[in-house]
């Protein structure tokens, strides 16, 4: 137990120190999120159509880290609203200690007028450590742009 915590802190921490960039968007994902109810969300730009979507969660007994990165980042023709689909690594810390994959599918729209951006998404979680087990549910995100 205690080395897969230690590799998973381990690839948590080179996944984070690749990302050369700051956060664009920071703010909060409500729904189901990795066992919990509620989490920190940011948006870590890689390139014009890419970029990593992270999380922190909290709200039951545990937390959750999620490091999902969206290569299909673009935009919906003929309206406002972006697009985006991706995977990465899930981890799960409480009691009950769970490592695996999440995907995810969403749409979002960015305010003009304001620097916020409002999102729903869909999340599929497969854990295979500790526990196989299949989750999945929906979240609303709201986020405070920086740039």
């Amino acid at each position: 137990m205690r080395k897969i915590l230690f590799f998973t802190l381990i690839l948590a921490g080179l996944v984070l120190s690749s990302i050369s960039t700051q956060a664009q968007e920071l703010g909060l994902r409500f729904g189901h999120i990795n066992g919990n109810n509620v989490a920190l969300d940011g948006i870590f730009s890689t390139g014009e159509f890419s970029r990593v979507h992270g999380n922190v969660s909290f709200g039951q007994k545990g937390l959750g880290l999620d490091a999902l990165w969206n290569p299909i980042y673009d935009a919906i023709p003929d309206t406002k609203l972006n697009w985006y689909a991706g995977f990465g690594p899930s981890v799960y810390l409480s009691e009950d200690f769970r490592f695996g994959g999440a995907g995810e599918v969403g749409v979002e729209y960015a305010f003009s007028e304001v620097p916020i951006t409002l999102g729903l998404d869909f999340r599929p979680y497969l854990f295979l450590v500790e526990v196989t087990e299949f989750r999945a549910g929906f979240g609303f995100n709201a986020r405070w742009r920086l740039n």
